[in-house]
């Protein structure tokens, strides 16, 4: 049976898995050649997402059902107000989560407006590895998953 910081650890770090592969995609699809790079915006909100998402759970702060990167900051902000005010630029990400995935008149996004998106997701992830670093530096509670040698 794992301990509750083995739990928190082990989930921390599927946050932070999920968050790479999303910013992992967003870099595939900007290789390619699309008229509409929505897609691209939305893996690099995701990430963004996923990464302050990792930050809540770390410092064991529960958080809604919520793509709005601004109402998630205002989380980030009761632990550490000048990181959640770092993060502020990654708010712009927000309408690639939802917005951007439903048929409407919203116009495309270009190549360029994909790697900003992408270049705030990278942001994100400095700024909250960063932040984690302590905390991850130090390893998982009790040693090697469960399962693992």
């Amino acid at each position: 049976m794992r301990a509750p910081e083995q739990v928190k650890w082990d989930f921390v770090q599927q946050w932070l898995d999920k968050a790479r592969k999303d910013l992992a995609a967003g870099e595939v699809l900007l290789k390619e050649k699309f008229e509409d790079y929505e897609n691209v915006g939305f893996h690099a909100q995701q990430a963004a997402e996923k990464f302050i998402k990792a930050f809540l759970v770390c410092h064991q702060i529960e958080f809604p059902k919520s793509h709005d990167i601004a109402l998630l900051r205002q989380l980030v902000a009761r632990v550490d107000p000048r990181l959640s005010e770092k993060l502020a630029t990654a708010d712009a990400l927000t309408p690639y989560g939802v917005e951007f995935r439903y048929p409407g008149d919203l116009p495309s996004v270009t190549r360029k407006e994909g790697q900003k998106a992408l270049r705030l997701a990278e942001e994100t992830r400095e700024l909250i590895m960063e932040s984690l670093k302590s905390y991850l530096d130090t390893g998982r509670p009790g040693g090697a998953k469960r399962g693992e040698k």
